[in-house]
C-alpha cells in the first residue's frame, strides 16, 4: 500500500467517526479533494520583501498585488472569484488589476503552462504561519537578508508533531537579489554566493530544502518583456558605456534632463519601474555583448535573474513529492480535527497516524535528509551520497544515482545492484554507531524501492 493509499484509508475511517460533525467533515473531504489537485505552494515572508514579485516571474504575468490571499490557478479564460461571486480583471498598462476590497480571500484562473502542476498562494505580510503552511503544501519563503525573525518563522513552522516527522518542505528566497549585491554589475553573482553560504549554516540548512537568490523585477520584466521595451533598450545600449555610466547612476539621473539618447523620460522612467535602475544597466550590458534579439536577451535574463534555478527548485522539491506533501497535509488536517474535537472513537486514529508518520518510508526519507542537511546524522565520507539517495536532488532514478545520462534499463538495474550492495554493507558495518546504521537502513530501503520499480 503506497503512502497516499494508507493516509486516504485513514481519512475515511476518520469521517466515520467524524460523521454527526458537518464541520469536520467538510474539513476531512477537502483533504480528500486536494489529492486531485494540483500540490499548493504558498509564497510567504514579511512586508516588502518581493512576494507578489515572485509570483508574478513564475506566472509569467504582471498581476497588481491585492494585499490578501491571493490563489492563481491555470484555467480556461482569465476571471476571478471572491467565494461564488465574479469579480473584474482589468489591464492598463500591460498590468492585471483585480478589483476587490476588504476580502480574506480570492482566486484568480489564468492559462498559464506554469500553473498546470502547481497553484501559487500569495499571502499578506501579516499572514500567521499557521494560515501559511496549512493551507499550501509547500512554501517559498522570500527574505532580503535572514534574521532572527525568519527563523523564528521557520522553526514557528516545523514545531508540530507531523512537522517534524515529515520535515522540510521550504525552499528559502533571498529576494531582490540585485540589491543584496549592493546593485553593482555582478550584484546577482555576488548573492548566489550568499545563498550558498546559507546552505551551509547550521541554522538554516534543516529548515529548508534550498536556497536560491532571485532579482524578482528583472525576473518579471524578463517574463513579459514587450517590443517597445527592447527597442529602448537597444537605443540605450547602442551608445558607448563611457557615454551612458553616469546617467545609469541612479534612477532620478536616468528620468533626468540633458539625456544622451532621444527618449522620453516617460519612457525612461517605465524602463526604471519594470527593471529597476540595476536591470536597465544589465540589460544595455548584454546587448552590447550580442545578446541583441528580444529572444536572446530573455533568456540570458531569465538564467541571471534566479528564476530558472527558481523554478527547478519548485519542480525537484516541491513537483516531484507533491503526493508525499499532499499526504503530509493531509495528517496534518487530520491532526487539526482530532485536537479540536476529540472523542473516544478517535483514539485509534491519533495512534495509526503516529504509525503512518513513524513506518512510511517517504517519511523516513525526508527525515533523514534534514538530519544529514543540518549535521544531526554523519556518514563518514558518505553524506552528499545518502542524501542523493534518498532523493534530496530529484526523485528519479537516474537523479538518485547522480547519473549525467539516460542509461539502459540493463545499465540501471546494475547501477542500483551494485550501488545496494555497498549500502547493505554500511547498514550491517561494525564501524558505525546505532544511529549511523539506522540511517544507512534508511538508503538501503531506498535502492530496494528502485529495484522493485524496475520490475
Amino acid at each position: 500500500m503506497t503512502l497516499v493509499d494508507e493516509v486516504w484509508a485513514l481519512l475515511e475511517d476518520a469521517l466515520a467517526v467524524y460523521r454527526d460533525s458537518p464541520r469536520a467533515v467538510a474539513w476531512l473531504r477537502g483533504h480528500q479533494a486536494r489529492f486531485s489537485e494540483p500540490v499548493r505552494v504558498a509564497v510567504a515572508g514579511a512586508p516588502r520583501t518581493g512576494k507578489s514579485t515572485v509570483v508574478n516571474a513564475v506566472i509569467g504575468e504582471e498581476f497588481v498585488p491585492t494585499g490578501t490571499f491571493t490563489w492563481y490557478r491555470d484555467g480556461v479564460q482569465a476571471r476571478a472569484t471572491v467565494g461564488p461571486h465574479e469579480v473584474p480583471v482589468v489591464r492598463r498598462d500591460g498590468r492585471a488589476f483585480i478589483d476587490v476590497h476588504d476580502v480574506d480571500r480570492v482566486t484568480v484562473e489564468w492559462p498559464s503552462r506554469s500553473l498546470r502542476d502547481l497553484t501559487l498562494i500569495d499571502t499578506p505580510g501579516d499572514a500567521p504561519v499557521e494560515q501559511v503552511y496549512g493551507e499550501a503544501d509547500a512554501v517559498l519563503f522570500l527574505t532580503r537578508h535572514m534574521h532572527s525573525t525568519d527563523l523564528r518563522y521557520l522553526q514557528t513552522a516545523h514545531d508540530h508533531p507531523v512537522a517534524r516527522s515529515a520535515p522540510v518542505n521550504t525552499v528559502l528566497v533571498l529576494a531582490r537579489a540585485d540589491e543584496i549585491g549592493g546593485g553593482r554589475i555582478d550584484a546577482l553573482s555576488s548573492a548566489k554566493q550568499i545563498a550558498r553560504r546559507y546552505r551551509r549554516e547550521a541554522q538554516v540548512r534543516p529548515l529548508c530544502q534550498n536556497v536560491v537568490a532571485v532579482a524578482g523585477l528583472l525576473a518579471v520584466a524578463a517574463r513579459t518583456l514587450r517590443a517597445e521595451e527592447f527597442a529602448a533598450l537597444a537605443a540605450l545600449a547602442s551608445l558607448a558605456r563611457t557615454e551612458l555610466e553616469d546617467h545609469l547612476l541612479s534612477a532620478d539621473r536616468f528620468v533626468g534632463a540633458d539625456f544622451p539618447v532621444r527618449l522620453d523620460p516617460a519612457v525612461r522612467r517605465g524602463l526604471v519601474e519594470r527593471f529597476g535602475i540595476f536591470g536597465v544597466r544589465l540589460t544595455t550590458t548584454l546587448i552590447r555583448q550580442g545578446f541583441d534579439t528580444q529572444v536572446k536577451l530573455t533568456a540570458q535574463l531569465v538564467q541571471r535573474s534566479g528564476l530558472g534555478e527558481l523554478r527547478e527548485s519548485i519542480g525537484l522539491y516541491f513537483g516531484e513529492r507533491a503526493e508525499v506533501l499532499k499526504a503530509r497535509s493531509a495528517l496534518l488536517g487530520l491532526d487539526v480535527v482530532l485536537r479540536n474535537e476529540p472523542r473516544p472513537g478517535a483514539a485509534g486514529l491519533a495512534v495509526a497516524v503516529e504509525r503512518v508518520l513513524a513506518s512510511a518510508h517517504d517519511f523516513r526519507e525526508l527525515r533523514l535528509l534534514a538530519a544529514l542537511q543540518g549535521g544531526r546524522v554523519k556518514l563518514p565520507g558518505l553524506d552528499d551520497e545518502a542524501a542523493r539517495l534518498v532523493g534530496g536532488l530529484g526523485t528519479s532514478p537516474v537523479a538518485r544515482l547522480g547519473m549525467e545520462y539516460e542509461p539502459s534499463e540493463v545499465e540501471l538495474r546494475h547501477v542500483v545492484l551494485d550501488t545496494l550492495g555497498r549500502w547493505r554493507e554500511q547498514a550491517a558495518s561494525p564501524a558505525l554507531d546505532n544511529g549511523q546504521r539506522r540511517a544507512a537502513g534508511v538508503v538501503v530501503r531506498s535502492c530496494e524501492g528502485m529495484l522493485a520499480a524496475l520490475g
